[in-house]
């Protein structure tokens, strides 16, 4: 799962770098969306939007609250990496 990050936050950093902050496509605000999720999922978070729910499931799931799942400091570099991706393209949340 997380494996797909790395690749697409370089591709996505490379072209912001280059073209500066613009509207993102929905899809690579999708892939964004999707990236940050799995890490919550892999540690036991319950969603509770439609979305995610449908998306991820709540099987299994442990933690109501984000600020109480156990993430690693990987974790939480890749999750500020992904939010702030999302900011700067302008992702709708």
């Amino acid at each position: 799962m997380r494996a797909l990050y790395l690749p697409l936050l370089a591709t996505v950093l490379l072209a912001g770098a280059t073209a500066g902050p613009t509207l993102a496509s929905p899809q690579a605000c999708a892939d964004l969306w999707i990236q940050r999720n799995e890490i919550y999922k892999a540690q036991g978070y319950c969603f509770r939007t439609k979305r995610a729910i449908a998306a991820f499931g709540n099987a299994g799931c442990q933690y109501d609250n984000v600020e109480d799942l156990p993430l690693s400091a990987n974790d939480h570099r890749a999750i500020a990496d992904i939010i702030r991706q999302e900011r700067t393209m302008r992702c709708p949340r």
